[in-house]
């Protein structure tokens, strides 16, 4: 896999609250960027497959809403899931500075959770 990452990721294992069925049904997060995230998933989704997601930062704060569109899909190894990688094509006007401030004060961390 080639490695086109722009901004630093950390992990983040956390499962998307989707409707059953829906393709992003039984995913669950990997990594964490403030230009994308990583995915596990039992369906392999499309590429160009757009999510609208919120996500819980912190527990005082607003959530982030952003579009993430599938940009890569990846069957794992001997394994029944793939991994999936989506950019935020876009962000909720006023969240992409929270999102900014947001990994500029964990940028030191190795793990977050998603509340």
């Amino acid at each position: 896999m080639n490695e086109n990452r722009r901004d630093e990721r950390v992990s983040c294992l956390v499962p998307i609250d989707a409707k059953k069925n829906d393709p992003f049904d039984k995913t669950r997060t990997i990594d964490f960027s403030k230009g994308g995230i990583g995915l596990i998933a039992n369906n392999e989704i499309k590429v160009g497959q757009e999510i609208v997601m919120e996500l819980d930062l912190e527990a005082d704060n607003d959530p982030v809403f952003v579009v993430g569109k599938v940009k890569w899909v990846t069957p794992i190894n001997e394994a029944q899931h793939y991994r999936i990688g989506l950019s935020f094509d876009a962000v909720d006007s006023g969240c992409k500075s929270r999102l900014n401030k947001y990994f500029e004060s964990h940028s030191r961390d190795t793990d977050i959770d998603i509340d």
